[in-house]
């Protein structure tokens, strides 16, 4: 790849692990600087220490509201700028519906869908106040799309994440700011292993995918590279899905 991400400076939330963790080295191994924010701190160091210099670790939980909408600002002073919000962090926890408490319907909102429009209304008048184009990467999910049993929560927060980046884009589009989503579906992840670890419910949900197989993490990076650089600057308020075919079959 050559997107020419030199100079440019990136947050990645969610960047701990998983497709944070792999669109943060993408990001870094295009030529471009990440901040990477997530909870845990000894992950993120870990993340830091593979590309010294590169990636700056910025622990931050995505419920903490004064401390999301001051990510662009960190990022100016430590990075010396902002051209890419990844918007990446989000939970999934599984469960009947009628057995939800509110309290965790709250939370999944909050990092789901509240985080990414603060942190985006944030980077948005950052990029403003820079006098630059800005991209913003929504991570939704296929489940955003479809929906999906035992996941209500997840699939009304990714679906609303994904209205979010079509209205932002037709917003701010005259800022010379694009919004854009990727949709991923199921991808070799931690978030996967009580998949992973049971040979038959791993044989049932690769048959629902067309390329029988799961992604790997990496197959996630060049697509927020593309996003993240001038190659794709006439695209916005687009979803970009990465599933092998699932959602396009019947």
């Amino acid at each position: 790849m050559n997107f020419g991400l030199d100079g440019r400076v990136a947050i990645v939330t969610g960047a701990s692990r998983g497709l944070g963790a792999q669109a943060a080295i993408a990001l870094v191994d295009e030529g471009a600087r990440v901040l990477a924010v997530a909870r845990s701190a000894d992950a993120l160091a870990e993340l830091a220490a593979s590309r010294p210099g590169q990636i700056v670790a910025e622990p931050c939980d995505m419920r903490d509201r004064e401390k999301l909408v001051e990510l662009p600002r960190l990022a100016r002073e430590r990075l010396g700028r902002l051209d890419v919000v990844v918007n990446n962090a989000g939970i999934a926890p599984a469960g009947h519906f009628l057995e939800m408490t509110p309290e965790a319907l709250d939370e999944v909102l909050d990092v789901n869908l509240v985080a990414p429009a603060l942190l985006s209304r944030a980077a948005a008048i950052s990029f403003i106040d820079q006098g630059h184009r800005g991209s913003i990467v929504n991570v939704a999910s296929i489940s955003g799309i479809r929906g999906k049993a035992t996941l209500a929560a997840y699939s009304a927060s990714k679906g609303g994440l994904i209205q979010l980046t079509r209205a932002l884009a037709a917003e701010w589009a005259r800022h010379d700011i694009q919004v854009n989503a990727i949709a991923p579906g199921g991808f070799v992840t931690e978030a996967q292993q009580h998949v992973l670890a049971d040979a038959a419910i791993l044989k049932r949900r690769i048959q629902k995918i067309p390329a029988r197989r799961l992604a790997d993490p990496e197959e996630i990076g060049p697509v927020v590279c593309m996003l993240a650089s001038t190659a794709s600057r006439f695209i916005t308020g687009s979803v970009i899905v990465i599933d092998g075919g699932e959602t396009a079959k019947i």
